[in-house]
């Protein structure tokens, strides 16, 4: 008997530590620290001290330059580094903030090709939000209703990806043409406001490579996909016929 009542308290650790959050909530979850983001406050944090310290700055970019010359192209890493060169603290600042916009272009590029995969969808959205937050501060400076509108229109695109739910329950229908509409308001304004001539980036894939790897690590449990229901199924067998077994053994008793 005891060793039934083991087994089963197992099991049921087991699944509790197997069903994803996102089952129990509807969030954008963890934002999983955007690498560009961090590095941009960190260079300006620098670049505040008196004197600048773009030593320090440049130091900081080195760490994610090869991630933006992977997905953005070359120029806005050589146009960063000309800037630190030059010791134009201004410069520096302003051209990190476009990149955080491209960032942001193409990490909701990434969600649009890939809309299907919730899980993905829903970690990259995240670290596209995480990068405007870098950002908030400068838009609501100028127009703090149009900061509100952006963080609207993330929310939307949010509810766009719909929810797989867990077992049929708390399931909720995907809508790309929603998220379209949250995308291209989002990035028309941050275009606008940036003054970026466009958005298109150099060495910019089409497909799902970019995933981060915590997404890599997760994406298992993605209920959407039937394969990914299997464990769970198997999970539960054990859970009941561990119960059937208690409960026998308990009438015998």
């Amino acid at each position: 008997m005891k060793t039934s009542r083991f087994f089963f308290y197992i099991a049921v650790i087991i699944i509790l530590n197997l069903i994803p959050l996102k089952a129990f909530a509807y969030s954008y979850g963890d934002p999983n620290k955007e690498a560009v983001a961090e590095a941009y406050k960190e260079m300006k944090e620098k670049l505040n001290e008196q004197p600048p310290n773009f030593a320090a700055a440049k130091e900081i970019f080195g760490t994610i330059k090869e991630e933006i010359d992977m997905h953005m192209g070359l120029e806005p890493s050589k146009a960063v580094l000309a800037a630190i060169e030059a010791k134009d603290r201004q410069a520096v600042i302003k051209d990190m903030e476009k990149i955080l916009v491209l960032n942001i272009a193409r990490r909701l590029d990434n969600i649009e090709a890939n809309f299907d995969q919730y899980d993905t969808s829903k970690r990259l959205l995240a670290k596209a939000f995480a990068t405007y937050e870098a950002l908030s501060p400068i838009i609501q400076g100028k127009d703090p209703a149009l900061d509100k509108q952006l963080r609207t229109e993330f929310d939307k695109a949010l509810h766009s990806l719909g929810n797989p739910g867990l077992f049929g329950v708390g399931e909720k229908k995907s809508d790309i043409n929603a998220f379209k509409k949250s995308k291209e308001t989002i990035l028309t304004v941050l275009q606008q406001q940036f003054g970026l001539k466009s958005l298109e980036v150099g060495h910019f894939s089409d497909s799902a490579t970019e995933k981060p790897d915590e997404v890599k690590k997760k994406e298992w449990t993605d209920l959407s996909k039937p394969k990914n229901w299997i464990p769970l199924i198997i999970i539960v067998a054990i859970i009941i016929g561990t119960a059937l077994i208690y409960v026998r053994r308990r009438k015998r008793a």
